[in-house]
């Protein structure tokens, strides 16, 4: 366990707010709040859901950084925040205590706050595709904003059916003339679907995937039950996601239909005192966005607390 300062436990283990989950959004929301003057706890636990990615990019003054480097800058740079603690744990329980929460560790203490912040992300789930998982995040993608430029001209894959797969096909056309669509069995788009995308010289191939060949999760090759093979240089992906943490249900919180917690666009869920930022709650996954997320959280929290105290 890593505890970035002594303020970690203090006299009464009492926070204004504890923000769960300490990546970017995370982070940055304790930033804003620690500028604030707020007394804050961030617990985190170690997994972002872009751990395996090589590079960020897309986020101004950090492009072509790694994701784990940027967020070791803002750790850093919270060491002058002497409002800001951070603690490398696990949040294993939480309750509502009247206005206030209080949460457990893994390691059994018992810490309360004012308000909470959940940025715990999303947890994606990896198709059973021998080589997916692997090359998640590094040469099977999922947004174009985010790695597309590095791609870009290249014999790229698109792995999805129907409507979701027509709409994304559209998308990623913007960054390559080369595409090709990947239904991964019976094709599910309409007529008009498939000749839109005939038409755009965008091909379809029906086949079963077996395998993706790859080599430290670079793609060499796709491997198709038929035993064919189809070379691109990355894929395009989007596998469903399941909330990294169930807490804030647990706590009252309501999912919207896309399993994303539910906000009012700022940041402030059903449940009075708890807020979200982060993937968690939004549809546009990336760091730049996570961050903008975790500001708009912090001031907004930080507005509540100086309306309950004027």
């Amino acid at each position: 366990m890593f505890v970035k300062n002594e303020m970690y436990m203090n006299e009464y283990n009492y926070y204004d707010v504890i923000i769960i989950g300490g990546s970017y959004a995370g982070l940055q929301a304790a930033t804003t709040l620690g500028r604030a003057l707020r007394k804050v706890l961030v617990i985190d636990s170690g997994k972002p859901c872009n751990i395996q990615t090589p590079h960020s990019h897309n986020f101004l003054t950090q492009d072509g950084k790694p994701p784990a480097a940027i967020a070791a800058i803002a750790r850093e740079q919270l060491r002058s925040y002497t409002t800001v603690s951070i603690l490398d744990s696990r949040v294993t329980e939480a309750e509502q205590v009247g206005v206030e929460f209080s949460i457990k560790t893994l390691l059994g203490e018992t810490i309360t706050a004012r308000k909470l912040i959940f940025a715990t992300g999303v947890n994606d789930l990896m198709p059973a595709i021998p080589g997916f998982a692997e090359c998640w995040g590094i040469s099977v993608i999922h947004c174009p904003y985010c790695h597309g430029y590095e791609v870009s001209h290249q014999p790229t894959g698109i792995l999805a059916n129907g409507d979701a797969g027509y709409e994304y096909a559209k998308l990623i056309s913007n960054w390559t003339n080369d595409l090709t669509l990947f239904t991964n069995g019976a094709s599910t788009l309409t007529v008009e679907q498939r000749q839109k995308l005939t038409d755009k010289h965008i091909n379809i191939i029906q086949t079963d995937l077996q395998e993706i060949a790859h080599e430290q999760g670079q793609m060499k090759s796709l491997i198709f039950k038929d035993g064919s093979k189809y070379q691109v240089k990355a894929m395009y992906a989007r596998p469903p996601f399941e909330q990294h943490c169930d807490l804030p249900v647990q706590l009252g919180c309501t999912l919207n239909d896309h399993g994303l917690l539910e906000t009012n666009g700022f940041g402030k869920t059903n449940v009075p005192g708890i807020y979200v930022a982060g993937d968690n709650s939004v549809l546009m996954r990336s760091v730049a966005n996570a961050v903008a997320t975790g500001m708009m959280a912090g001031a907004m929290l930080n507005k509540e607390l100086i309306e309950e105290d004027f």
